[in-house]
């Protein structure tokens, strides 16, 4: 008995000389981008020392952009290396040599890519000097004004120390906060039915209601009811009572994730061995789901830090209530972009942070298959 075999598909095509016009179009696209980004930038470092108000931001904003403009240029080393590619393929691929000219190609196409790529960030930076210079430079006058920041600096400063003080305070209290409320809402059994509802109540309610709103109703609620203790509390502490209590709930929603995701078979060998759930929580489950939330929790915390610029509603004296002051005695918001500076300055550092523990939790990921 004979089988019949299907017939083989007939064998792709090999690439040849014509395949490796696909890399003209890319390196034609790049020149010209570069070639466009180039009098782009070129355009805008003129412009700034041109027409931009004499003084340190003139001098910093053009020098900046001197290094656009070489940045721009710069964009032009990977396009000649393409071209040089590009020729070593065709080379390649009219003698035969299929497997040169394919990486020949693949490499002129890649330099021409890398070109694109480096112009991006260049016209970003040059639209953004152009924005500065519009209007008769209005917009830098009127958020980047060097002797308006150098004037409000020291007051800026001085509270924008409040605001460090409120997130680190409302942090150390989140953290533990946060942790009770998630073992609240994982207390097994019927009888911890009840504590689950009021943690699921507590987790949804707080994060349903905008911050703002929050603090509003922490800072003049409480004094008005003559609530004791609470009443009288300062601005600084009703601010991170009310920054921990929102926050609890998202912080607590980030430690339920980490403990669940901690294997089952770790709390069956823990009560195995006659462990308490308490103990087990304790000493098997929560320390290692601790570790696991880190970059989360870091996360939340980074967006704690920018809430404290929303206590300047309840009278806190912090660095947004310090720059809207001297913004509505001279009609610039020049102190106002101080604040936003001196926040990117802290936020940054720790954002990095989080993506290198992110990274080394994927790395051991990965290294365990």
């Amino acid at each position: 008995m004979t089988s019949a075999t299907a017939p083989l598909a007939p064998p792709s095509r090999l690439p040849g000389p014509a395949d490796a016009d696909r890399s003209k179009a890319v390196l034609f696209a790049a020149g010209l981008l570069s070639l466009l980004t180039t009098a782009i930038a070129g355009w805008a470092a003129w412009l700034t020392f041109a027409v931009a108000i004499p003084g340190p931001w003139q001098w910093a904003l053009g020098g900046a952009m001197l290094g656009v403009v070489s940045v721009a240029i710069w964009s032009f080393v990977p396009l000649v290396r393409g071209m040089r590619e590009r020729a070593v393929s065709r080379r390649a691929f009219a003698d035969g040599d299929t497997v040169t000219g394919r990486a020949a190609r693949h490499r002129a196409t890649h330099a021409a890519w890398l070109a694109m790529g480096t112009c991006l960030p260049v016209l970003f930076a040059a639209f953004f000097a152009l924005f500065l210079l519009a209007n008769d430079h209005a917009v830098q006058t009127t958020f980047f004004g060097a002797e308006f920041m150098w004037q409000s600096l020291g007051d800026v400063a001085v509270g924008f120390w409040q605001n460090i003080q409120i997130a680190v305070l409302a942090e150390i209290l989140v953290l533990v906060w946060g942790l009770l409320i998630a073992l609240a809402r994982l207390v097994p059994g019927t009888a911890g039915r009840p504590i689950r509802w009021l943690a699921t109540v507590y987790v949804d309610v707080f994060r349903a209601i905008p911050s703002i709103i929050v603090i509003y109703l922490v800072g003049f609620g409480l004094p008005l009811a003559q609530v004791p203790f609470f009443s009288n509390l300062s601005p600084l502490w009703a601010a991170v009572l009310a920054l921990s209590l929102t926050y609890g709930a998202y912080v607590a929603e980030v430690y339920r994730s980490g403990i669940e995701g901690v294997h089952w078979s770790q709390v069956a060998a823990s009560r195995s061995l006659g462990l308490s759930y308490g103990k087990t929580m304790r000493f098997v489950v929560v320390p290692q789901a601790v570790r696991r939330v880190m970059p989360p929790l870091l996360n939340d915390f980074i967006g704690l830090q920018k809430d404290t610029a929303l206590v300047t509603i309840i009278g806190t004296v912090d660095a947004f209530t310090q720059a809207k002051i001297y913004a509505s005695n001279y009609f610039n918001l020049s102190s106002v972009t101080l604040v936003a500076i001196l926040f990117i300055i802290i936020t940054i550092p720790q954002t990095r942070f989080v993506d290198r523990l992110i990274e080394r939790d994927a790395r051991k990921l990965r290294a365990k298959g």
